[in-house]
């Protein structure tokens, strides 16, 4: 008989551990284990018929992935992505959600090759030209400016190449970054875009009360109107800021 009982309570021990630790009643993760839960929300996503909506989640959740660090789990989920132009932002989502952590520069290299590598699979040439525009802007907004240059350069589309440019740009001036900016702006071929890209970045700095960046940008620019406006821009900013708005 207690032969038995040992052999009954073995059984159920076994059993115990075979089924998974519940935190709630019919919740096979705790409310605060993200790790579970996107395992859990992955596994529902999968299950979605609408390819847009599976799609759009997927996106969510790689961002979240790299939010974490966990960036092998956010490139993964890429090949489950259907729409070009889905994965295209799903690109840019992990790089601008990784240029947030406190990554090593090896690790941010090492994921922005991979994700030039995901980039290149996009066979729709409008989504794979702006998969490296959202390339080059996640390394200029992670302060690998060589690596946004880089990028940036090596596009086809001479349009998208200078948008990239551009935006690398205005990410710089973002964070008060002249020479950067200015390396970025240079690299665009149309004179009447770098004008428009000048004046962009002239504001940024403006906004962010960086004046004397925002004075040489101003100097930059050759077309007299462009100039004028970006002029006119820091003026009122320091003049009457809480009266006159312009764009």
């Amino acid at each position: 008989k207690i032969m038995y009982m040992h052999r009954l309570i073995l059984l159920i021990i076994l059993c115990l551990l075979s089924v998974p630790v519940q935190a709630a009643e019919g919740s096979a993760c705790a409310s605060t284990d993200t790790g579970c839960l996107l395992n859990l929300l992955e596994q529902s996503t999968a299950a979605v018929a609408e390819d847009q909506w599976r799609d759009s989640t997927y996106r969510e959740i790689a961002k979240l992935y790299a939010h974490q660090k966990e960036s092998a789990k956010a490139i993964a989920l890429l090949g489950k992505i259907k729409s070009a132009d889905t994965k295209a932002m799903t690109i840019r989502g992990i790089g601008m959600a990784a240029a947030r952590t406190d990554m090593t520069k090896p690790e941010f290299d090492d994921l922005f090759a991979k994700l030039t590598i995901e980039a290149e699979k996009i066979e729709h040439p409008p989504s794979h030209a702006i998969a490296l525009t959202y390339i080059s802007m996640s390394q200029a907004f992670a302060s690998d400016n060589e690596g946004a240059m880089k990028t940036a350069a090596a596009m086809d589309n001479a349009a998208l190449r200078n948008k990239a440019y551009g935006e690398a740009g205005e990410i710089q001036a973002k964070r008060g970054d002249f020479d950067a900016a200015m390396i970025s702006v240079r690299g665009i071929d149309d004179p009447g875009y770098r004008d428009k890209e000048l004046r962009i970045i002239s504001k940024v700095f403006t906004d962010g009360k960086f004046f004397d960046p925002a004075m040489k940008s101003a100097e930059e620019i050759k077309d007299a109107y462009q100039k004028s406006q970006a002029l006119l821009y820091i003026l009122v900013k320091q003049i009457t800021p809480e009266e006159v708005s312009i764009e």
